[in-house]
């Protein structure tokens, strides 16, 4: 009975061993893997980074010790901040809706004023 010749599906050469084996080595069946996950890889990649620039410029307004400071919305663009990105919305007693990039999160206010504030963990 022949054997037919299987070829790895990353770089083509041929594959010895197990009947069922799909690549020459590890190398190879890695690159493929992460070839097809690039896409939704990447995406991921690219909203993880969104979210922590907007956690890191809201913390970086906040002075040391305080719990919360105000800003401009000409500031926030300024440094890099995108709206669109954050973790979740809080909405207090008296309906103002707070959006969090994680444990900071900001109110809009009157005026293109903001105000920052330092989260409480939420577990």
């Amino acid at each position: 009975m022949t054997q037919e010749k299987k070829n790895c599906l990353n770089c083509g050469k041929p594959i010895q061993g197990r009947v069922d084996k799909k690549f020459c080595d590890d190398s190879c069946r890695n690159t493929y893997n992460n070839q097809q996950n690039a896409d939704s890889t990447n995406l991921i990649r690219n909203i993880n980074h969104t979210l922590k620039k907007n956690r890191n410029i809201l913390e970086s307004i906040i002075p040391k010790g305080e719990e919360l400071s105000k800003t401009t919305r000409e500031r926030l663009m300024r440094l890099g901040f995108n709206f669109k990105f954050f973790t979740h919305v809080y909405q207090n007693k008296k309906g103002n809706q707070y959006h969090y990039c994680y444990d900071f999160g900001f109110l809009e206010l009157e005026g293109d004023w903001f105000l920052i504030v330092k989260g409480k963990e939420i577990l």
